[in-house]
């Protein structure tokens, strides 16, 4: 059995032309998670039970990136084109790929749903990204 090695700086997060480097949240940096689950199980008064697919594949990203990210200016700027653009220049790909491993996460459609909320303290603050797809293909591999 080979010991295996997680680095989190081999985690590759693209959105659009931004390349989510440096300056990355202490903990948790990125989480995907889908908006509903894919299967739904009806139960009958007798007993007998049927599930239903659902056919929505639409998720949520969230970025945690320090305060002092560059980032966070690049996704500002995105979010800003995307509000006063009328036809949704914001929206853009996004890939999150662990180079290490096999797990892949792909949307040709994303966007920024919200600044994030800017807090100043003692210490340096993080900053969270919320961004939407609405159709996300994941693979959840190892590593």
């Amino acid at each position: 059995m080979a010991v295996k090695t997680y680095d989190s700086n081999n985690i590759l997060m693209i959105f659009g032309a931004i390349a989510l480097e440096g300056g990355l949240g202490d903990g948790t940096f990125v989480s995907i998670e889908y908006n509903n689950d894919m299967f739904a199980l009806k139960m009958g008064a007798d007993g007998e039970g049927a599930r239903s697919k659902s056919n929505d594949n639409s998720a949520k990203i969230t970025f945690t990136l320090l305060q002092t990210s560059e980032a966070n200016a690049l996704l500002s700027a995105q979010h800003n084109i995307d509000k006063l653009s009328p036809s949704g220049d914001g929206i853009a790909p996004i890939l999150i790929k662990d180079k290490e491993g096999t797990t892949l996460a792909a949307a040709a459609t994303a966007w920024i749903v919200k600044s994030p909320n800017v807090e100043y303290g003692k210490e340096i603050n993080e900053r969270e990204w919320q961004l939407e797809t609405d159709r996300l293909d994941i693979l959840v591999g190892g590593n």
